[in-house]
């Protein structure tokens, strides 16, 4: 029964201690918590190995969920700022053309679906879907 005990608190310590080294928005951690709230309920229900992952796996879900709704959600550096980038091709109303963007070549369309941009002229990035960049010409 202390050797049960004893694995569910020292997996709890290690996933704990994983979340410290490897960061991953605190899913170890919770898992590790919860894993050591099994141990000692592992106390409470002895040889019933079984039940007690189920009891894991139930807290780990559950705190997972609860602690995922106040991560704050990053967003990506492109949506952030509006940053420079030059047309490689021509990009036709309402079609995609090419970008260079931090010296990457990517797929691009206007924000405006009515305005032609030019191959060599400076856009602004205003967005992203996907792999394609969402550009305005700046005028």
């Amino acid at each position: 029964m202390i050797a049960v005990t004893g694995f569910w608190i020292g997996i709890g310590l290690v996933l704990c201690v994983l979340e410290l080294i490897f960061p991953t928005a605190f899913v170890e951690m919770v898992m590790g918590l919860s894993a050591i709230a099994t141990g000692f309920f592992s106390l409470l229900i002895p040889n019933l190995f079984g039940w007690q992952v189920i009891l894991w796996m139930g807290l780990s879900l559950m705190s997972i969920f609860a602690v995922r709704r106040f991560v704050p959600r990053k967003m990506p550096k492109i949506l952030q700022d509006s940053q420079e980038a030059t047309t490689l091709t021509a990009i036709a109303p309402g079609e995609k053309g090419r970008v260079l963007y931090e010296g990457s070549p990517w797929a691009a369309t206007c924000a405006d679906p009515t305005v032609a941009i030019a191959p060599n002229i400076k856009v602004m990035v205003v967005g992203r879907e996907g792999t394609t960049l969402v550009v305005m010409p700046d005028w």
